[in-house]
């Protein structure tokens, strides 16, 4: 949830009767017991501050002190809220000013957590550093003091984590970089929200096989477009058809060599005919942008592939093509459509510079009214209805050149299937990044194209 969901998420169970302490003592709690499991009877500082975050702390430190923990309170300020008020008055233990804080083995920080909108001021982030710096190990509660809830923005240069512990729900910065990077290990507590939430975190998909009526039609056929570059169409086809096409062509110019037998290659040698083979009604998805080329010939291929009734999916020298007119080529297209950018051919598809992952995509989404699957270390996917999903199986090895093009497969694959763009986009991403798990380290696009096959089993 974003701070203000959060926000409207604890408002409804407080108006239902539950107090605020109540929510302070079972965030806390669950936190404390999170805290013990792992470490046990580790001598720990915890850092609380002034607000409801704070409030927690002393929770946590009161729960680890009736455990027979030694535990230190430090403390910039007193309490401002009632609840955290109360919280303090509950703790038994010993309660230090900022600058007399001493170190400890395990550090808390209970500083700041969800809403925090501008940097922790160096008088009280410079203690902050020193007291971190000397723990063994450093637990965040919530996020991370210095970073902003919802965007993945470090608003201090904080250092790394072990572990945070979300409270209530995931934020969106606990999987955005630059914070993410920074959170160690990530784990949630519940204390009862159950409101909904237009963000998600991307779930594993639940496939189904095919049936004894299904035939290769029916199973999907996926036609992919190639430009001047072949090989990167050749990895985008063996993709599609790896993770569950019952058909894959490419079609082609003069001179195109089929990356395996049973992708059909089928030649065109001018828009026209490229047009009437687009209009084949048994086409269930269309790949356009792997290995394009930006020169005119690949404009009037892409203006052929934007003409269609089939859903679509533009990637790669596609998006780079389209560049400013994206948005008003692609709205008034009937079928489903899906964008497969990366930073950089995002900057190209909108006006202002790449801010915020998930504003801005929803932002273009609405605007061309049209998928987008926002590539990177987190990658963002989001829909024209506002819908948005976040990456957690990510995985670094994938920046290698040509994976991008295997996304694309996988993404028409599950298109094909007749489902959604943005539910399509979501489960090629997933699989996408497990096979990319399956196939271990400095893996060739065509050692995670041999995964796919594994991936998809494991979602049967």
């Amino acid at each position: 949830m974003t701070a203000v969901e959060m926000q409207l998420a604890e408002q409804a169970l407080i108006d239902k009767g539950v107090s605020v302490q109540e929510l302070m003592r079972l965030a806390g709690q669950g936190a404390a017991q999170m805290i013990w499991r792992i470490s046990f009877d580790l001598p720990t500082l915890v850092l609380c501050g002034p607000g409801n975050n704070g409030g927690d702390g002393y929770v946590i430190a009161e729960w680890l002190f009736e455990k027979g923990v030694d535990v230190c309170v430090a403390a910039p300020h007193e309490p401002k809220t009632d609840a955290a008020r109360h919280a303090k008055s509950l703790w038994r233990g010993k309660t230090l000013a900022l600058a007399d804080a001493q170190p400890a083995p395990q550090f808390v920080d209970c500083l700041f957590g969800t809403g925090l909108a501008h940097a922790v001021g160096d008088k009280w982030f410079d203690h902050f550093l020193r007291l971190s710096a000397a723990a063994k190990r450093r637990v965040a509660i919530d996020l991370p003091s210095g970073v902003e809830s919802d965007h993945g923005t470090c608003l201090n240069d904080i250092p790394g984590f072990d572990m945070t512990i979300a409270l209530g729900a995931f934020k969106p910065s606990h999987f955005l970089e630059p914070a993410r990077s920074k959170m160690g290990h990530l784990v949630g507590i519940d204390i009862g929200v159950a409101a909904e939430s237009n963000f998600g975190i991307l779930p594993k998909p639940w496939l189904s096989g095919p049936t004894s009526q299904d035939h290769k039609y029916s199973r999907g056929l996926v036609a992919v477009v190639a430009g001047a570059m072949h090989g990167a169409a050749q990895l985008t086809a063996m993709a599609a058809q790896k993770s569950g096409a019952g058909y894959v062509k490419i079609f082609a110019s003069p001179g195109f060599e089929a990356p395996h037998p049973s992708i059909v290659v089928e030649i065109v040698r001018d828009i026209a005919q490229l047009q009437k083979k687009l209009s084949d009604s048994r086409i269930s998805a269309i790949v356009i942008g792997p290995g394009l080329g930006r020169d005119d010939r690949a404009k009037e291929l892409l203006t052929a592939a934007l003409a269609t009734n089939a859903p679509l999916v533009l990637d790669a020298d596609a998006l780079t093509v389209t560049a400013s007119q994206f948005g008003d080529l692609v709205k008034t297209r009937s079928a489903e459509t899906i964008a497969t950018p990366h930073a950089g051919e995002f900057a190209g598809l909108v006006t202002d510079a790449l801010q915020y992952r998930i504003d801005d995509s929803l932002q273009l989404a609405e605007q061309s009214q049209c998928n987008i699957l926002l590539k990177g270390s987190a990658t963002v996917i989001v829909s024209p209805d506002d819908k948005a999903s976040i990456s957690a199986l990510s995985c670094p090895w994938l920046s290698t050149a040509g994976t991008g093009d295997v996304l694309a497969g996988i993404i028409a694959s599950r298109l094909a299937t007749g489902i959604s763009g943005y539910k399509a986009a979501c489960e090629g991403q997933w699989l996408h990044s497990r096979a990319a798990h399956l196939a271990g380290p400095t893996f060739t696009p065509e050692m995670l194209i041999d995964q796919l096959p594994a991936t998809l089993q494991e979602c049967l």
